[in-house]
């Protein structure tokens, strides 16, 4: 199946792990809002990113969702990885992460995607799924 939503950040602290200098890596802790097929607040997310001198760079991390996937209750985690470029822009794939699924969302595997543009507050996601 495959469902799509929005999703928001609430909340992003990032502190630099070590120096200034480039390649610079940082840690940064989240908190995503999601909408549509995926409902869910107060998403917890755990990031590490390494940012170029060009201020491009890649990251990986995971998020923790407690909510509902197309109205079934239940909380998994995904596992993400991505790159940005000096534009501001993202894109990312993410994996729900084996075993994680709780609830009427226990035995969930699946994969999504999304592109976030600068400035735009509410990002699309689409997320292909099986239960």
């Amino acid at each position: 199946m495959q469902t799509t939503g929005h999703f928001t950040v609430a909340r992003w602290d990032e502190r630099t792990v070590g120096t200034d200098e480039h390649p610079k890596l940082a840690q940064a802790s989240i908190t995503n809002t999601f909408t549509g097929g995926i409902e869910a607040g107060e998403v917890a997310c755990e990031y590490t990113l390494v940012y170029s001198e060009d201020l491009t760079g890649a990251f990986t991390g995971v998020q923790l969702v407690r909510g509902a996937v197309d109205g079934r209750e239940g909380s998994f985690a995904l596992q993400e990885r991505g790159h940005f470029g000096a534009d501001g822009g993202i894109r990312s794939t993410f994996e729900v992460v084996p075993g994680s699924g709780t609830g009427e969302l226990a035995g969930l595997h699946g994969t999504g995607e999304y592109t976030a543009e600068h400035g735009v507050r509410a990002v699309p996601f689409t997320f292909d799924y099986e239960l």
